[in-house]
């Protein structure tokens, strides 16, 4: 059995780095047709591309000749560092292709005949996700870059960000306007995270910002307020991006990448939750629309009920709060990827104290290996149609302004 442009559908799928994402993909159409979600408006806020496959076209947005220098001999005298240089690749992360046997993320090698190397077959492969999904805007994030903010040295980090940033809104936004993207912010400096804004918030496509992984600058530091009422004044939301690292002081004792991963995640936007919520962010900047991504949500009903529990035996912590911290949490966002989905009473449970109707919007977190489909969301029996729609299209219409 064929499907559009002679790819087909196996009975016994195997899937290599080579695999067309449409053969992947296959079951989403069915999906489709299945739930009728031609019919929905469907944005995925969480997706990912390969930026390092375009590394070097990258590095030459570099602002400094100094840096734009190192990267060069890096990659004339380094044979494997073209398409890595000045990365902080994240040790112990290829440990997640489980040798061999979950190998999509460790390269898009798939074919794209007419679209060269680089922006192009960047955004080929974008289209292709999104055509396969029914994916009307998709709302693209870097992969290895997400882990910028862990960089060994702070400046180049953000050197690096500045350069993606332009890039991305240069090469590869206004090639396809169904994309769109919420740009990382330098956090490690807080004047560059101003300039950040500043530089791109009125960009076609540019529809949000980003803290990135970075799990070791507190969010409450004074210097960060002038950001967030940037933000909060343009209108524009900011997203937590969690990820995963094996090398922090909890993680580094767990021997499963399972384990780090199952983790990792979480811990990284508990820790921004608490900071962000018991320092009175919220109160502070009131308009300001907030979004936790990539973490799940199981552990935001337990958020909710420890930060509580806290909150009212020591409220003088927390003297901006005018209400319990759960409070707060249900006013803000939260993305529906990876949905925890092995007990179906916890999970209607989790999506009833967090008002999942009005606070979770769909991500696919294609083209990871746990991505989520539509479908995912069209199939929970205890959500009605028009819950269905708010999470799968029309939240994020509305916080976005799309």
């Amino acid at each position: 059995m064929t499907i559009d442009d002679g790819v087909r559908r196996l009975p016994t799928q195997e899937i290599t780095t080579h695999t067309d994402s449409r053969e992947i993909l296959a079951n989403a159409a069915r999906d489709t047709e299945r739930y009728g979600l031609d019919e929905y408006f469907i944005v995925d806020v969480d997706s990912h591309h390969v930026e390092l496959d375009s590394w070097p076209e990258i590095l030459e947005f570099l602002d400094s000749p100094v840096l734009k220098d190192t990267a060069h001999q890096m990659m004339r005298n380094w044979p494997q560092a073209s398409h890595l240089a000045l990365h902080n690749h994240p040790p112990g992360l290829t440990m997640q292709d489980v040798s061999g046997r979950i190998p999509h993320q460790a390269s898009l090698a798939e074919e794209t005949p007419g679209a060269a190397d680089g922006a192009e077959r960047d955004v080929t492969l974008v289209r292709r996700a999104m055509d396969a999904m029914s994916i009307d805007v998709q709302i693209v994030f870097p992969q290895p870059m997400l882990e910028t903010g862990l960089h060994p040295q702070p400046q180049v980090a953000t050197a690096l960000l500045q350069a993606y940033n332009r890039w991305f809104t240069s090469q590869i936004l206004p090639r396809e306007p169904r994309v769109k993207t919420m740009l990382g912010l330098p956090f490690e400096d807080p004047d560059a995270c101003l300039a950040t804004v500043e530089e791109f918030a009125d960009h076609p496509g540019v529809i949000g910002f980003l803290v990135t992984s970075q799990r070791h600058a507190g969010v409450h530091r004074n210097a960060y307020m002038p950001l967030y009422r940037m933000l909060e004044e343009r209108g524009l939301p900011i997203g937590f991006h969690a990820g995963p690292n094996q090398a922090d002081s909890m993680t580094s004792t767990m021997n499963r990448f399972l384990s780090a991963h199952a983790m990792s995640f979480v811990t990284c936007n508990m820790t921004h939750m608490t900071n962000w919520v018991i320092n009175g962010i919220p109160e502070r900047f009131p308009g300001l629309k907030t979004i936790w991504i990539e973490s799940g949500l199981a552990w935001v009903p337990f958020m909710m009920q420890r930060l509580d529990h806290e909150y009212y035996m020591r409220q003088s912590d927390a003297p901006l709060l005018t209400k319990p911290p759960s409070a707060y949490m249900r006013e803000m966002y939260y993305t529906s990827q990876p949905m925890e989905w092995t007990d179906d009473a916890l999970l209607e449970a989790t999506l009833r104290a967090i008002d999942a109707p009005n606070s979770l919007m769909y991500s696919s977190d294609w083209p990871h290996w746990d991505f989520d489909v539509p479908g995912r969301i069209a199939s929970l029996p205890f959500l009605d149609d028009h819950a269905k729609r708010n999470i799968l299209g029309e939240t994020a219409r509305k916080v976005f302004g799309l």
